[in-house]
């Protein structure tokens, strides 16, 4: 006996890989018509089609996603990207709620999630090149900031995407999931004023994101709804050190403040840090109030927040995209979730 033959018949030898052709002699097909029935079974009779797929199951049969993709042009792949450092993702307990819901839109699909960060100084026409050039069937875009420029070139160049987060141009066709930032800010001051807090001030998030203008006008209208006057407004970046900074700033400005809005949970963390190393007490000195209801940990003062449904929004902009895919350039309206404002420990009444 040879060598090789007492290779080839040794016990445990791996089973060869079935191919195309061993599937449509064991469904009793033409190799065109197996093509057909695993790419989606287009001119394909029913009794084939059972036929195939009772041959996929016997012989364990997987295509090859690289030939499949030149018979769908598809690629089975989206992209999210996330125009944030990597640090700045890791730390921030939004981006896992994104990446969990769109993982569960995808669940029961073929499609494999490619996740893009942007670098340091990075290049962002890098992104989109890679976004054009045919690699992914479409695009989730979180985190999206007025300068990207990736509205317009995304819209021009046809490839299914959503944005999570209005995108600053509404008029290009772009689809979205987002939450009424405006009105989680007005009930956020509606509510400092309700507890009877009188000198109130907020920390926006960057300007340059839609989230952060919106939340920035609901708060002033909020301010106007309860007849108080405009108070101090500091810029932060939605990270618990940006938080703690622009606290610092504002007791500088104005050590009577009694009230703060924070435009995400991580700033109004950092701002009770900065008002306790002051010697404020949380809320007996000042209210905090912050946004999205993200946070939450074993000696941490429950804090007021508006929630952000962000698990279901990324789950509905998964389920978005995956519909574009399939019918490209259908017409959907934008899918806003409601604000709820959520009363915690950091915002009881003042005394008196």
């Amino acid at each position: 006996m040879s060598a090789q033959t007492h290779h080839g018949s040794r016990p445990g030898a791996a089973r060869p890989t079935p191919t195309l052709e061993d599937l449509a002699t064991a469904a009793g097909v033409s190799r065109s018509t197996a093509s057909r029935a695993i790419n989606g079974g287009s001119r394909v009779s029913p009794e084939a089609k059972a036929a195939v797929d009772a041959a996929v199951i016997s012989l364990g049969y997987s295509p090859n996603r690289a030939a499949r993709s030149l018979v769908t042009r598809r690629t089975s792949s989206i992209a999210l990207v996330i125009n944030e450092p990597d640090a700045r993702v890791m730390m921030d307990p939004f981006f896992a709620a994104v990446i969990t819901g769109v993982t569960e839109a995808l669940r029961e699909t073929d499609m494999q999630l490619v996740l893009l960060m942007s670098r340091a100084g990075g290049d962002p026409s890098r992104t989109v090149r890679y976004l054009r050039g045919g690699h992914v069937d479409g695009a989730i875009v979180v985190s999206h900031h007025k300068t990207d420029g990736w509205t317009e070139e995304l819209a021009a160049s046809g490839l299914p995407t959503v944005f999570i987060g209005r995108p600053w141009d509404t008029g290009l066709g772009i689809h979205y999931v987002d939450v009424d930032s405006f009105e989680g800010a007005r009930q956020a001051a509606l509510h400092l004023a309700a507890t009877g807090r009188r000198r109130l001030a907020t920390i926006t998030g960057p300007l340059d994101m839609t989230a952060a203008a919106d939340r920035l006008e609901g708060w002033r209208a909020g301010l106007k709804d309860a007849g108080l006057p405009a108070r101090p407004e500091e810029p932060g970046d939605f990270t618990a050190a940006g938080g703690t900074e622009a606290a610092a700033r504002l007791l500088a400005r104005d050590g009577g403040i009694d009230g703060i809005f924070a435009a995400s949970d991580l700033m109004a963390r950092g701002a009770i840090t900065a008002l306790q190393a002051a010697g404020r007490t949380v809320p007996g000195d000042v209210a905090v109030v912050g946004f999205d209801d993200h946070l939450s940990g074993p000696g941490e003062l429950p804090l007021t927040t508006v929630n952000q449904p962000t698990v279901d929004m990324a789950a509905q902009a998964g389920r978005l995209l995956l519909a574009d895919i399939e019918n490209p350039g259908a017409g959907r309206e934008p899918l806003i979730f409601p604000a709820r404002l959520v009363v915690r420990a950091s915002t009881e009444p003042a005394a008196g």
